[in-house]
């Protein structure tokens, strides 16, 4: 049923298109659920979203401030240069309204700036009495940091001959030149003296894994094989899998709590403009004109 939310229309097609949307998230989500309650589920949610999404909307374009038109220019360059490899995401005809559009996200999210601007950033004490009431969300798998020197095989490079490859390698390794600049010389993948970062069992060929995580810090592995070619792997550290410690837990609960404090003062400032908000319902059999009036 159409929505008139402080006498701007709202009519079916957006609410059915954030209906299908949220139906899609929650059939997901909730698999075992009766599709009938998550359609019903989705169509209150829905509404609830574009009342809270309108009225957002109409109290940022009471700001008298201008939106810099380089802004709104450069967002649109940046909204047509993502779009899938053609020269543009606007519709013919549609350049105005597609700016308008812009703009008005761009008032939206300088209203959200300014109201979550003062949320205060979570104390110490409240970030580890937050740890301490959710120890088991920071569980982290065995994770190893490993480098790597790798000779590939493919159509232009034989087994011999990356092994020949790989081979003079390590006989420069065992004179006391370092691996990293070997790396970066040397292998097939070159950058970052071979770093791969830290990344937990599963994510590389089993052949690699095997190496690497029977590895202590420190320590260089012999030349091995896997279904790319020769390496050669060192690893810089190993950690068991585990509860993260405070202090590797921190920034990601300090994000937590301050997303939190934000939420909230955005859900109080809607629930402000709700109260004082004027939303009805059109039936369908009325002219939407005539109601509007």
């Amino acid at each position: 049923m159409p929505l008139l939310i402080n006498g701007q229309l709202v009519d079916d097609a957006e609410l059915r298109e954030e209906a299908n949307r949220l139906r899609l998230q929650l059939a997901q989500s909730m698999p075992d659920r009766d599709p009938l309650e998550i359609g019903m589920r989705a169509n209150e949610w829905a509404r609830e979203n574009v009342i809270e999404k309108v009225l957002l909307q109409q109290e940022a374009l009471r700001d008298a401030e201008p939106v810099p038109p380089e802004l709104i220019e450069s967002t649109i360059q940046q909204m047509t240069a993502q779009s899938t490899g053609r020269s543009g995401c606007i519709l013919p005809g549609k350049e105005q309204d597609f700016r308008r559009e812009v703009e008005t996200q761009l008032r939206v999210d300088r209203l959200f700036a300014k109201l979550t601007a003062n949320a205060a950033r979570p104390r110490k004490s409240e970030v580890a009495d937050f740890y301490r009431a959710n120890r088991n969300r920071f569980f982290v798998r065995e994770l190893i940091h490993a480098a790597h020197i790798v000779k590939n095989i493919d159509e232009k490079t034989g087994e011999f001959s990356a092994h020949q490859a790989i081979t003079m390698v390590q006989s420069q390794l065992r004179d006391g030149r370092k691996f990293e600049e070997l790396a970066d010389e040397f292998s097939d993948c070159p950058g970052s003296g071979g770093d791969l970062g830290l990344f937990p069992r599963g994510q590389m060929v089993d052949e690699f894994d095997a190496v690497v995580f029977s590895l202590a810090p420190g320590e260089v592995s012999d030349i091995f094989r896997s279904p790319f070619g020769f390496h050669i792997a060192k690893v810089y550290e190993h950690k068991p899998e585990g509860i993260a410690p405070l202090s590797e837990a921190r920034d990601e609960i300090e994000r937590h709590l301050l997303h939190e404090r934000r939420q909230q003062a955005l859900a109080e400032f809607v629930d402000g403009l709700r109260a004082r908000a004027d939303i009805r319902k059109i039936p369908r059999s009325h002219d939407a004109q005539e109601a509007a009036r």
